[in-house]
């Protein structure tokens, strides 16, 4: 019978167990269980609510008790339901009745929304620190790659040249801003619920904030029926997990499309690399591809604790049970993939020649002809269609903007002037966005410099490529 049983005269129904145990997935909560139960046993002895012997033994018997689940040696029960149980269970069974004091103010409403926190806190910082590694991996690419020129895209066509370290520290910063909002989250994480009780609270002496001072947090829940109704900070944590999963499906369409025969622009190691069951000659990006698709799993988290709570009245309801699987897998996933993604990174090599052959396409400075009409004063509405009228002509003749002739130019640009000749190198005009976020090399070794600092790593003597 569980621990609960005093109500009813029969055992639950062997389906019932079956739907309601949480124990095969919870389990992992089991160090934040008993954390929070041994700051709660403390302050029971502190405000006389419980003897101190009875907590000192309670002490003893959930270190032993974690010995056992550390060691894998804890026999789980599935007809104990859950986590909580399962703990408060195998305690009595070691000091007796001093462990049927450790419930003593509390409700497994409020203990599993404190060891929820506790895991996320802990996780919150796992998160950030993942995704530290991953951006001393793009770093390192692109500090090894710092002179390197690829064409930069829009709609998927080719649209101007830029350093392709200039490329990677745009995920540098996209990821930043995935650790501040997990940085952010975690202050809303950490609030105390225990002391809650049910709902409405205890009418024992209980000491929350003496609790909360035990565990680290920054204070307590100001309301209890809040405090165990609610899980808007796993929603949160969810929410900012999927931004990092989107960021990461965004490098990993980058990489393939790199890797790509049509591109060819960079090589994966093979250990990051798949073959083909058929054709012998295939190396494919399955890393990358494989991190596209497991952002839909994390999005799906997301929506599914979004539905399961937004329904429920005030407080808790057995459908806050559903809490945790998602909210697992998407932590798991999101972890794995930024150590692989780090992992592979450290592995792509640049080809420098074929993405600088690409990036030389003069049409990419069509825009740095404008823009040279604008220095001569031409508005740049007239210049962008002066220029427009000189790519078409180009393109009718059959030839490229750098194979026409200064007459020719002039017939759709009237102001050229000879030094608009020179205008379509890749170099120059990558040289030339001189400003601050631009891909200029001083730009660029400006913010490597930043970044390089920021994360604790060196600037490389000179680029490997």
């Amino acid at each position: 019978m569980p621990l609960w049983d005093g109500r009813f005269s029969q055992s639950p129904a062997e389906q019932v167990l079956k739907l309601s145990e949480s124990i095969s997935y919870d389990r992992r909560l089991y160090p934040y269980d008993i954390e929070g139960s041994l700051a709660h046993a403390k302050m029971l002895a502190r405000q006389g609510i419980i003897p101190k012997e009875d907590a000192k033994k309670i002490a003893s018997g959930l270190r032993q008790v974690k010995k056992e689940l550390d060691s894998g040696k804890f026999v789980f029960k599935t007809e104990l339901e859950d986590i909580h149980m399962n703990i408060e269970a195998r305690l009595t069974e070691l000091i007796g009745d001093a462990g049927a004091r450790l419930h003593t103010g509390r409700s497994r409403n409020d203990q599993i929304a404190t060891d929820e926190r506790l895991y996320l806190r802990h996780q919150d910082d796992e998160v950030r620190e993942a995704l530290r590694g991953l951006q001393a991996a793009l770093w390192r690419l692109a500090a090894e790659n710092k002179t390197v020129i690829l064409p930069g895209f829009t709609h998927l066509q080719h649209a101007q040249p830029l350093l392709f370290a200039h490329h990677l520290l745009a995920y540098i910063e996209m990821l930043e801003r995935d650790r501040e909002r997990l940085a952010d989250c975690r202050h809303r994480i950490n609030r105390l619920p225990l002391g809650a009780g049910a709902l409405a609270g205890s009418t024992l002496p209980l000491d929350r904030e003496f609790v909360a001072k035990e565990l680290g947090f920054e204070g307590v829940l100001q309301n209890s029926m809040d405090a165990v109704a609610d899980r808007d900070v796993s929603i949160e944590f969810l929410s900012a997990l999927a931004l990092v999963a989107m960021h990461l499906s965004r490098l990993a369409e980058d990489i393939a499309i790199w890797f790509s025969q049509e591109f060819s622009f960079i090589e994966i190691g093979d250990a990051f690399t798949t073959g083909s069951s058929l054709m012998p000659q295939k190396k494919n990006p399955d890393i990358a591809e494989l991190t596209r698709g497991k952002t839909g799993r994390v999005y799906g988290a997301l929506t599914s604790l979004l539905t399961t709570l937004k329904g429920l009245p005030l407080t808790y309801n057995r459908d806050l049970q559903e809490d945790k699987e998602g909210l697992f897998d998407a932590i798991d996933t999101v972890k794995l993939v930024l150590a692989t993604m780090g992992a592979m990174l450290a592995t792509v090599r640049p080809n420098p020649k074929r993405m600088l052959e690409a990036a030389s396409d003069p049409s990419l400075m069509a825009t740095d002809l404008a823009e040279a009409l604008v220095r001569q004063g031409v508005p740049f509405r007239e210049a962008h269609h002066q220029v427009g009228r000189f790519v078409g002509a180009c393109a009718k003749a059959g030839i490229t903007l750098a194979q026409a002739s200064l007459k020719m130019m002039r017939e759709s640009i009237p102001a050229a002037t000879p030094e608009f000749l020179a205008i379509f190198d890749p170099k120059r005009s990558v040289a030339a966005r001189n400003l601050t976020g631009g891909t200029a090399p001083a730009q660029v070794h400006r913010q490597l410099a930043r970044w390089g600092k920021k994360l604790g790593l060196a600037m490389p003597r000179r680029s490997a490529r």
